[in-house]
């Protein structure tokens, strides 16, 4: 009654998957589309059966009837009640059974499946089931949500790209003939999406409120989510005509221990891994038990599994957490659960604050990125929770003691006031809080806000005798020293913080503070400038902290230049470039391209020179830097903008500054790496035909398709969301007009001699 929209790698897959066995499951959560799925791919799949493809629904029966007699029913044929009888009925046909929503006779399903595929020779069986049959020869196909952009899109031809959006707009202009998805409101439909993680059926009840609301008012009232997602449809089964029936028909499936675990899980904004859940969701539950309740989530499409690396990790879709979580209130444990929770996040952002300059500091940088929702979410909660201030305080404070942060430095300094607000009493966590608020404003050139911070900081930790904040205090007092270009005062305070921390086996400190010295010295051109940054650099080494090791080797490169050696101070610093994994990366990537930048003009290179120096100028907006308040970098850089502008003319110098301007962060690193494009970057411009409408990432993806990578490989291949990789392959069928990888395989085959 409705067109079918997206799942073009989903048709394929199944189609690929029945041509390889003969019995194929969808699974996934009530309402994500496992029916409209698989009657596409049996209606498409028609001619492949010439005795027909027939459509079992297991629930449409108004009297309990066992799955032989209702597949006997469906096919006309009577007194059949055992499989060996309807087998023998079915013996040399060619045919496609569909047994739909399997999941509430699921042992009768599979001993019904496997006695059909071991009784028969040519019957296919297409199942589809909120939790696998466990049958013999079983293929399973997970049917994800639909993709949806990861942020809210402005623009409605990049909306339109994503399958969610399309299916709200199309169901939304059925309502409103006059709706469509334009610039106007791609962000709120793209917002609304996303919140309701691409869930098809959830999508379109949010359609339907189009004949009352406009999208920004069904945003609004997404906190009523329950009673928002609703259809009064008089056709629609029972369980289909509220989202809440949807979800109770799942719930009904699971065991005691998984409803508590679900409930439990709910505290979560994000995802989890198995640990996280034992150590927060155990309580009356053995350990054991937990790991069986997962299991048994994942298993019935309650909890979505991700990898992350070398983790597992589980997430909850926004609708099963709202579930959860109104199940969590009625059992009386709310309060408890998310005390552990909060305590959880609190102990772990200690953790990251003693292990940050480590062994494992890759880890940790992963670790705050993949959560970063949810340590916003634990801060927050802390911070509305009356009793719960200090909690917050000592979390906040752990968290932006070092620079593995997960915000950007503006939101770090942002909740780190409203944490210091909620909890004014003096104390330790104070004092922390104080060093590390100051420690973000100095990061990002703000002296005037971190100047009465450090003072407050210095006075409390005098009063509680603390001497390791008396220290830090002396610390970020020569950092300021360093950006006001006062360097021997700089160098005095430095080395005096240097020497407790060593003293105090604090190497995390020790190293920050040496890393600031060296660069002192770097800009004053002092004499100790190499032996200082080879000792940050060797430090980072006998740590193996190579997430820092970037911002050594910044500064050794500019030592190098400094000393007249530009091409070895280029490779070193080309070295340090990576994309960000965390928002306060792009500021020691903006460090990197700058410096870059001057090199290049010192070179007589002063096009490139004006490009990197605009793709920094961006890159220092979007850390929330303020670049005047970076003294020695902010000189050097007014200098080089001059001596640019003097050699390239103002016209040609704006030209090529915001050429850089325009630039992502990945484009700028490509571009800050050879300053001539490469062999690759001039073929993928050169790309016309079927491929000409895909973005540069696109193109990348689709060569990965074609060289026979999974979704998780690229994934892996280019650090990104293994979701996310699904939604650009997706997008690239779409554009390209295609059904299948394979499709995209042979052009580039053809095209470009990949394959």
């Amino acid at each position: 009654m409705t067109s079918f929209i997206g799942r073009e790698r989903e048709l394929a897959e199944v189609k690929r998957l029945l041509g390889a066995g003969r019995l194929v499951t969808l699974t996934g959560i009530g309402g994500v589309g496992k029916t409209r799925l698989a009657l596409s791919v049996a209606t498409e799949a028609r001619r492949a059966f010439p005795d027909g493809v027939w459509l079992v629904d297991l629930v449409a029966s108004e009297t309990p009837k066992s799955p032989v007699r209702m597949v006997a029913e469906t096919l006309g044929l009577r007194n059949v009640e055992d499989p060996a009888g309807l087998a023998r009925h079915l013996a040399g046909k060619r045919m496609l059974l569909v047994l739909d929503n399997c999941e509430h006779l699921i042992d009768e399903c599979a001993a019904l499946v496997g006695d059909l595929l071991c009784l028969t020779t040519d019957v296919r069986i297409l199942a589809t089931s909120r939790q696998l049959l466990r049958a013999n020869g079983e293929h399973v196909l997970e049917v994800p949500s639909l993709p949806v952009p990861e942020t809210d899109e402005a623009s409605a031809d990049t909306a339109l790209r994503y399958a969610a959006v399309r299916l709200f707009g199309e169901r939304a202009s059925a309502v409103v003939p006059e709706f469509a998805v334009c610039d106007a409101n791609a962000a709120a439909v793209t917002g609304l999406c996303h919140r309701l993680d691409g869930l098809p059926l959830a999508i379109e009840f949010a359609a339907l409120r189009m004949r009352m609301l406009s999208v920004e008012q069904i945003v609004d009232r997404l906190d009523q989510l329950f009673l928002l997602l609703r259809s009064d449809s008089p056709v629609a089964s029972p369980r289909q005509k509220t989202l809440h029936g949807l979800i109770d028909w799942s719930y009904d499936l699971c065991s005691a221990e998984e409803r508590t675990l679900w409930a439990r899980l709910s505290v979560f904004s994000g995802a989890c891994d198995l640990e996280t859940a034992e150590r927060i969701c155990d309580d009356g539950i053995l350990t054991d038990a937990v790991l069986e309740a997962v299991a048994g989530l994942v298993e019935k499409s309650i909890l979505g599994r991700e990898a992350d690396g070398s983790r597992t990790r589980y997430r909850l879709l926004t609708a099963l957490r709202r579930y959860g979580q109104d199940r969590l209130v009625e059992s009386g444990e709310e309060q408890a659960v998310r005390r552990r929770h909060r305590e959880w996040y609190r102990d772990l952002a200690e953790q990251a604050g003693a292990e940050w300059f480590g062994p494992h500091q890759v880890e940790w940088v992963d670790r705050m990125a993949g959560e970063e929702a949810e340590w916003a979410a634990v801060l927050e909660s802390c911070l509305n929770e009356p009793g719960e201030e200090r909690t917050g305080l000592e979390m906040a404070a752990a968290l932006w003691s070092h620079p593995l942060s997960f915000a950007s430095l503006g939101d770090g300094h942002r909740l780190l006031q409203r944490a210091l607000a909620a909890d004014p009493a003096p104390s330790a966590a104070r004092a922390r809080a104080l060093w590390a608020d100051a420690w973000l404003c100095l990061r990002r050139g703000d002296l005037p806000a971190a100047a009465p911070l450090l003072e407050e900081c210095r006075e409390l930790a005098e009063r509680l005798d603390d001497q390791a904040q008396l220290a830090g205090v002396v610390q970020l007092t020569g950092l300021a020293a360093v950006l006001k270009e006062d360097f021997p005062r700089a160098c005095a305070l430095l080395t005096r913080a240097l020497a407790y921390y060593r003293a105090a086996g604090d190497h995390g400190r020790s190293w920050t503070t040496l890393l600031h010295l060296a660069t002192a010295a770097v800009f004053m051109g002092d004499a100790r400038a190499t032996a200082l940054c080879r000792e940050c650099e060797e430090m980072c080494e006998a740590a193996g902290a190579r997430w820092s090791r970037r911002e050594a080797q910044l500064i050794s490169g500019l030592d190098l230049w400094r000393r007249g050696d530009a091409r070895a101070a280029t490779g070193v610093i080309r070295q340090a470039l990576r994309p960000p994994r965390v928002p306060s990366e792009r500021l020691g990537l903006a460090h990197c391209v700058e410096a870059l930048s001057w090199i290049a003009a010192d070179q007589d290179r002063p096009e490139y020179a004006a490009e990197l120096l605009g793709a920094a100028d961006a890159l220092w907006r979007s850390a929330g830097a303020a670049l005047p308040g970076l003294g020695p970098v902010a000189r050097a850089h007014a200098d080089c903008e001059i001596g640019l502008r003097r050699a390239l003319g103002q016209d040609a110098f704006a030209e090529a500054h915001a050429r850089g301007g325009r630039l992502t962060p990945e484009q700028a690193i490509a571009r800050a790496r050879d300053e001539e494009p490469t062999a690759s970057e001039t073929a993928d411009e050169a790309r016309t035909g079927v491929a000409g409408a895909l973005t540069r990432r696109e193109r990348e993806i689709a060569e990965l398709v074609a060289r026979g990578f999974s979704n998780k490989d690229i994934a892996s291949a280019l650090v990104i969301a293994p979701r996310t990789a699904e939604g650009h392959v997706g997008r690239i069928l779409y554009k390209m007009g295609f059904t299948s990888r394979t499709q995209v395989a042979a052009v580039w085959a053809a095209e470009y001699g990949i394959g």
